[in-house]
């Protein structure tokens, strides 16, 4: 039986469709009903004498019989038919449901069918590829980092560049740096709001600590003033029972909020250290370069920002500087200059760390000869900015780096040469 069935559906006869199904089964209905009000007729009058009315429903019923029979021999044996119904049911139902129901269809077929089917629809695009990505991307920085889907969209946008980039073709390349340099410039500004939310809270609750952090020196005495803030609050707690319960409560409520920002600037840093990685990898940190030199409101964030998103931050920095030198004749003077003038700071007062140190002494020794370089191809009055702001942080800062002893002494000797 099933072979049967196999050999009606999918052998040499094709099976109707529903709507010429429909058309014969109405047809046969037609004429049932036809032969059955003939036959009534026939009994309320003379057995043996039938009227004009009975013969011409007779006739009527035996024509339709004979369509019948027409339309069976039709769908029997032109296939042409059933494409059409196909067709129909395309302009009707949509393209899906007429590909999914000329999966029945015999092979032979399949190319004629296909032309019929798919003729006037759009093919995938590269464009949609990059749409595909640029999606996925911006999925990424929503999707929390504890979540086993996140690691599912990395894994999902590692295959898709990797698959642009397996042929070297130029077109594919282009779609991953397209969506990479949208990535960083909306991951970069994500940051920022990230930052900015954490700074107004802290501002709003620990002003004067942020002042003495201003002054000279003040990033040594804020952290025993934040600590000496929390024993006062806790005797404060103890001396007012009336009001513990609340403070207590309001406490847990803002420390939680304070630590859901960290986690997020630093879920958020993570990724743009990805994706500058990835731009480098797929040869086009250009627009990363530009972004980046105008993030002025970023790297002032970034001086008070937690020490592992500042950590983050600043090997991102590192990575820029050294592409800078490694190609110092594709960028402008202007984004030179700007990303000197803006990073310099976090890299002297950014936090090392003890445990795990940000950068290592080779790197640190790569990135002041990458500086050195950079400052020596701007013109000299871009170094007096430059080279002053840096001895002002530099002075005041616990770190021994970076040094640009090098820089200062051959831009005083340039200027000596004036004279």
């Amino acid at each position: 039986m099933a072979a049967d069935l196999d050999i009606e559906l999918y052998g040499s006869k094709t099976r109707p469709s529903s709507v010429m199904n429909s058309i014969f089964m109405y047809t046969v209905n037609m004429a049932a009903k036809t032969l059955v009000s003939v036959a009534q007729s026939s009994k309320t009058g003379d057995r043996d004498k039938w009227k004009t009315r009975d013969h011409l429903r007779f006739m009527v019923m035996l024509m339709t019989w004979l369509t019948v029979w027409i339309l069976r021999v039709l769908m029997d044996h032109f296939p042409i038919t059933s494409s059409y119904s196909y067709y129909h049911l395309e302009s009707v139902l949509g393209p899906s449901s007429s590909s999914s129901s000329s999966s029945s269809l015999p092979s032979s077929g399949s190319s004629s069918l296909d032309l019929v089917l798919y003729q006037g629809f759009d093919t995938p695009s590269v464009k949609a590829l990059g749409r595909a990505l640029t999606h996925i991307l911006a999925l990424v920085n929503e999707m929390p980092a504890t979540s086993t889907k996140y690691q599912f969209l990395m894994a999902m946008a590692d295959r898709i560049m990797e698959g642009n980039a397996r042929d070297d073709h130029e077109e594919l390349l282009q779609v991953n740096r397209t969506a990479l340099s949208s990535a960083f410039a909306r991951t970069s500004n994500l940051l920022y709001r990230s930052l900015q939310s954490r700074q107004s809270q802290e501002d709003s609750t620990a002003w004067p600590t942020r002042a003495i952090k201003a002054l000279p020196l003040g990033s040594y005495i804020a952290p025993y003033l934040k600590g000496f803030g929390y024993c006062v609050n806790l005797v404060m707690s103890l001396v007012d029972r009336g009001y513990s319960g609340g403070l207590q409560k309001r406490r847990e409520v803002d420390a939680e909020d304070e630590e859901d920002g960290e986690i997020m600037a630093e879920k958020l840093a993570q990724e743009l250290l990805w994706i500058t990685n990835k731009l480098r990898l797929y040869g086009d940190v250009e627009q990363a370069l530009f972004h980046w030199s105008f993030s002025s409101a970023l790297a002032s964030l970034s001086l008070t920002a937690n020490p592992r998103v500042q950590g983050l931050i600043l090997k991102i920095s590192a990575i820029l500087f050294g592409d800078v030198y490694r190609e110092n004749n594709g960028v402008s003077r202007e984004v030179k200059f700007r990303l000197i003038v803006l990073w310099l700071p976090l890299f002297c007062h950014a936090s090392n760390g003890v445990a795990y140190p940000v950068l290592t002494s080779f790197e640190k020794v790569e990135i002041e000869r990458a500086m050195d370089e950079i400052i020596a191809t701007l013109p000299a009055a871009d170094q007096e900015i430059i080279l002053t702001n840096w001895l002002q942080d530099f002075t005041v800062s616990a770190s021994e780096w970076p040094n640009l002893q090098i820089s200062y002494d051959r831009w005083c000797q340039s200027a000596r040469q004036l004279v």
